[in-house]
């Protein structure tokens, strides 16, 4: 449809979400109607400031192309590790491109949690998993965010996390490099992955394991998650150790989350915790024993930033017709992004 579409003067809301992989921006109406959209590449608003800031603005000149962004009366940007923001210098980084913009409102930065939960239910309380590079739970109360665990970073936590099953992964394929025992698929596919296969003996491949990680930046060990899935799904026994090991993880995290039998839906979010994935499989059978409900998977994350703020402008817009309406074209349009 026209970007410049519906009626003017119409209430217009703004979603968004800062990832490290994209950056993606949707302007919609009361209705639901998308009318605008924008995506760039991503960036980490604690470790390069620079980078995402500049990709928020060229994602939000693509959604507002053709609009009058005076319009959007709420705003709501979903953030992982959103207290970056509270830095007074990486918050003047994101005003630049918002003001230039010129977008008159306000936005709300809301914690990845917040916005997970809001796009997998309109519940306003309950709970939350995101489980991806990183891996973190929260409390969800009146749509906004209390209690956490873990969550913590790649030095200091998220367990059950893709790089810490790609940790796990490297770790496996050093003790079989020291063993006399045989590499099975998942070794063979590190080794592979880090051009460490065609060194001449044990002893070198150790060291170019060892090299290879350490020349890297410690979160691209999440880019071995995916072998490790993959061996486990064709029965490779160390890769199903480490995939169990995840899920004991992750659901120690919810049981933390979810002490004393807390009210409300559990939303799960994030690339390892799709059903079709065997950590997704393995956690959704192990919470089936100890849940009343079945979990909730998140969708598309701009979905809940929109949400969100359909919700803040207290205008009786954020109905279920309205909500489905969005999902059904934000959904539509990833698919064919």
């Amino acid at each position: 449809m026209d970007a410049g579409a519906g009626v003017p003067g119409d209430l217009v809301v703004l979603g968004g979400d800062i990832g490290g992989t994209s950056t993606r921006i949707v302007v919609v109406d009361r209705a639901g109607e998308v009318l605008g959209r924008g995506v760039a590449g991503g960036g980490n608003p604690i470790s390069n400031p620079d980078t995402a800031a500049v990709a928020f603005g060229e994602a939000l000149g693509r959604a507002l192309h053709g609009l009058d962004p005076v319009r959007v009366r709420a705003a709501v940007i979903g953030v992982a590790g959103g207290v970056s923001l509270g830095d007074a210098s990486v918050g003047a980084r994101f005003a630049r491109p918002w003001s230039s913009a010129g977008l008159t409102c306000e936005p709300s930065y809301r914690s990845d949690l917040e916005v997970a939960f809001a796009s997998g239910t309109a519940e306003p309380d309950g709970s939350v998993l995101i489980a991806g590079t990183g891996a973190v739970a929260g409390v969800i109360s009146d749509h906004r965010l209390g209690h956490t665990v873990d969550g913590h970073g790649w030095l200091l936590g998220d367990d059950g996390s893709g790089f810490w099953i790609g940790r796990q992964a490297v770790r496996a394929a050093l003790r079989s490099l020291e063993s006399t025992e045989s590499p099975g698929l998942l070794v063979r596919s590190v080794l592979d992955h880090l051009d460490a296969d065609h060194a001449t003996g044990r002893d070198s491949e150790r060291a170019r394991v060892i090299r290879a990680v350490h020349a890297r930046p410690p979160v691209r060990l999440a880019e071995l998650a995916p072998l490790v899935t993959e061996a486990c799904v064709v029965g490779d026994p160390v890769a199903d150790r480490i995939v169990d090991g995840a899920v004991r993880r992750l659901a120690e995290s919810l049981d933390r989350i979810r002490a004393g039998d807390r009210p409300g839906p559990l939303v799960l979010a994030g690339s390892l915790t799709r059903e079709e994935t065997p950590i997704g499989a393995r956690l959704r059978s192990l919470l089936a024993e100890r849940l009343v409900s079945e979990p909730v998977t998140a969708r598309d994350e701009v979905v809940g930033a929109a949400w969100l703020a359909l919700l803040a402008t207290e205008s009786g817009s954020a109905t279920p017709r309205v909500r489905a309406r969005l999902t059904r074209m934000t959904e539509s349009d990833r698919r064919d992004s």
